[in-house]
């Protein structure tokens, strides 16, 4: 469901951010969801004529339960930033981890390509809201792979050597891409006692 967070997709959309998945799983899965109404398929207007799979408005207001549990799951010991992840879930764990106080009066509006899907982020002291949409105007862009974001953000990846092995590329003033990759902070793990 959290694939759908950021508005409608199509099936070959949803699966390939989602692999392992089959798509007989994927169907059933879709299906439940549609018959528990927390998503509808509806066909887009031609020219494109695709069906389409949406949260409804329900649906939507699983958010802030998806939100809870990725900064618990984050907590995880066994938690690894370095798995490889989505572009939807990237910019929903953007969402989820951003820190209103490290964002201050920043205003910024910033641009995520990963190959042809891209995404809008209007970042200010309310959080980050994120949207599909062309990256153009924005104040940063980055263009690359979800993976490599991730890695900059989360991992610590120093976005030169992302830049040099081709996987991230960063537009905009220097100051403010190495500022908005410290706006996301992961939650302490979480100590198990000894066994």
């Amino acid at each position: 469901m959290r694939e759908l967070m950021l508005g409608p997709r199509r099936f070959s959309e949803l699966r390939a951010d989602l692999p392992g998945i089959s798509a007989n799983v994927l169907t059933q899965r879709l299906e439940g969801l549609e018959e528990k109404r927390l998503l509808v398929r509806r066909r887009l207007p031609p020219p494109t004529s695709a069906q389409v799979y949406e949260l409804t408005e329900w649906g939507y207001e699983a958010e802030p339960l998806v939100q809870m549990l990725g900064r618990w799951a984050a907590r995880s010991p066994w938690h690894d930033p370095s798995l490889p992840i989505s572009g939807v879930s990237v910019m929903l764990s953007f969402r989820t981890m951003i820190d209103r106080a490290r964002v201050g009066d920043m205003k910024v509006r910033v641009g995520f390509v990963f190959g042809d899907m891209s995404y809008v982020g209007q970042l200010d002291a309310s959080g980050i809201a994120i949207a599909r949409g062309a990256a153009q105007g924005c104040d940063l862009i980055f263009t690359g792979t979800p993976h490599a974001l991730a890695g900059a953000v989360y991992g610590g990846v120093p976005l030169d050597v992302l830049a040099g092995e081709g996987l991230l590329r960063a537009e905009g003033d220097p100051a403010l891409v190495a500022r908005f990759l410290t706006l996301f902070p992961l939650p302490e793990r979480v100590e198990l006692p000894p066994e």
